[in-house]
């Protein structure tokens, strides 16, 4: 203050001086949050919130498209309007007023989806298939990205540092390959602008993308719950912090003497901060992004969850349900991608838990309106959990949009078990939503059926397609088959699909208990 203290006596009377540095203490800027920020897309066809920060009581004048809104500050400072629905044109500016002028430029009235998940949808355009290529011809203006990246937090956040982008070669490489092979199918196919919010976070598990409070008041997700409480207590007792360093001082050791240390610990802020915490991701990554008018979501996670798929049947939905909710904004699409195959391909039929979280995952289409799956069973690969097919991943998704949302007639749903009759020996299997009709591919015969009596002894079956939607599926080693599945496995050899190449999805007719069954 001593050099303004010499400037205001050389130059300013003291009474000014005073109303001055009032001003500057007492008045804050109106803030936008990072969503809306220049080179944003806007949803089109639909209230569009436009929200922010001001002093408390502040009139706010928001004017965009030759219409004007005006708001006052709440008491904690904060405001919002809802435009009345745009149409797809020219670029917009878009003028926020209030003690200052805040103006976003270049912005685009388009098609607005989210791209979250575990890594597949983090997964980037540059280390997928093809990505030299790709990148040549990235040249998008009216695709739009914007990247959610915060830590985890248990509290409430409002805002993030992002800012939304242009689809160039350079802006393009670390966004999601699937979100980005989706939205640019959407661009082609609709001729309208796109933007894409990336949220995805590698390993997340489902649990950290909802609100906490639903999860403490369900006793399924009680011994979770318990198990996150302890690791907290140890967290704030500094129990972890004493027991992470001694881990860390004995891996120091080990390397010092030239061994392989293993994996280095981790320390008790990134568990804390971390992508499985429940409630962490919701907090961080979807909070933030309220109320942003959006048209839907797209989903490629359930890797982290598989050992508990039994649980994800109730948690996945609740999920949706609990973004739905928070969004506002009724019961948007919802759609995700079910796991690929991966792990090594097992000689003999058994059990799997990633064939029960992919179950888990069906299930949901039946219990929530506006969902979809995008079946990937043929393009996994067995050693890499992060198949690099993402265009194929994506163009599967944009189906159910283009088919569900935007009334263009193509095919989107893949093949899905209806029933089973038995005669003489065998079973004759029904599927719905098969198109023109089942088709047998890469191979002559039909493979990834088995079938079990009432021992529950699963063995390899023969089958055969016998109609456009049926096959009949039969094996000598079981006289009197009770059960059938197919593609049951974490890494199944199964070939059959719909005549427009959606794979069948993997089914099992049972419902005995799985090796998830009990886990919590």
């Amino acid at each position: 203050m001593s050099d303004m203290s010499n400037f205001q006596k050389k130059q300013f009377p003291v009474a000014l001086v005073a109303v001055l540095l009032a001003a500057t203490f007492c008045s804050a800027d109106i803030k936008l949050p990072a969503m809306l920020s220049d080179h944003m897309v806007l949803q089109r066809d639909r209230p569009v919130p436009i929200w922010g920060w001001a002093d408390a009581g502040e009139k706010i004048i928001v004017a965009i498209a030759g219409q004007t809104h005006e708001t006052e500050a709440d008491a904690e400072g904060k405001w919002r309007v809802d435009l009345t629905p745009l149409s797809v044109g020219k670029p917009l500016t878009l003028v926020v007023e209030g003690n200052n002028r805040v103006e976003r430029t270049d912005i685009l009235v388009g098609e607005v989806w989210v791209c979250s998940g575990q890594s597949n949808m983090q997964w980037s355009v540059v280390n997928s298939k093809d990505a030299q290529l790709e990148l040549l011809t990235a040249n998008h203006p009216q695709l739009r990205l914007i990247t959610v990246n915060p830590k985890g937090s248990q509290t409430p956040s409002e805002d993030f540092e992002g800012q939304w982008q242009a689809c160039t070669p350079k802006t393009v490489p670390n966004f999601s390959a699937v979100g980005y092979f989706f939205g640019l199918q959407l661009h082609k196919s609709l001729n309208v602008p796109v933007g894409l919010i990336d949220n995805a976070w590698g390993g997340s598990s489902c649990e950290a993308w909802i609100r906490r409070d639903l999860l403490d008041a369900d006793p399924i997700y009680g011994p979770l719950m318990e198990r996150w409480k302890a690791n907290e207590a140890k967290y704030e007792s500094g129990e972890a912090q004493t027991a992470y360093e001694k881990a860390l001082a004995d891996w120091e050791q080990v390397k010092t003497e030239g061994k392989k240390p293993g994996r280095k610990p981790q320390s008790p802020e990134v568990l804390m901060e971390g992508q499985h915490r429940p409630a962490n991701l919701f907090n961080a990554r979807v909070l933030p992004l309220v109320p942003y008018a959006i048209r839907g979501a797209i989903w490629y996670q359930g890797e982290s969850n598989a050992s508990r798929a039994y649980q994800y049947r109730e948690m996945f939905p609740l999920m949706i349900q609990n973004w739905r909710e928070v969004w506002g904004q009724g019961e948007f699409p919802f759609y995700w991608v079910q796991l690929a195959d991966y792990l090594a391909e097992k000689p003999e039929p058994s059990e799997s838990s990633w064939a029960e979280l992919r179950e888990a995952q069906t299930m949901t289409l039946d219990r929530l309106k506006n969902t979809g799956e995008a079946v990937i069973i043929d393009i996994g690969e067995g050693n890499d959990i992060h198949p690099v097919n993402k265009r194929e991943v994506g163009l599967r998704l944009a189906r159910w949009a283009l088919a569900r949302d935007y009334g263009m007639k193509i095919p989107c749903e893949s093949p899905r078990y209806e029933s089973m009759a038995q005669a003489d020996g065998k079973l004759l299997v029904t599927f719905r939503s098969c198109g023109a009709g089942l088709h047998v591919y890469d191979h002559r015969d039909l493979r990834g059926f088995a079938v079990a009596g009432e021992d529950k002894k699963w063995v390899w079956a023969e089958a055969k397609l016998v109609a456009p939607n049926q096959v009949e599926v039969w094996s000598e080693a079981v006289s009197a088959p009770v059960a059938v599945r197919y593609a049951w496995a974490d890494n199944p050899v199964c070939n059959l699909m719909s005549k427009k190449r959606l794979p069948v999805t993997p089914f099992r007719s049972d419902d005995w208990p799985g090796v998830t069954a009990e886990a919590r």
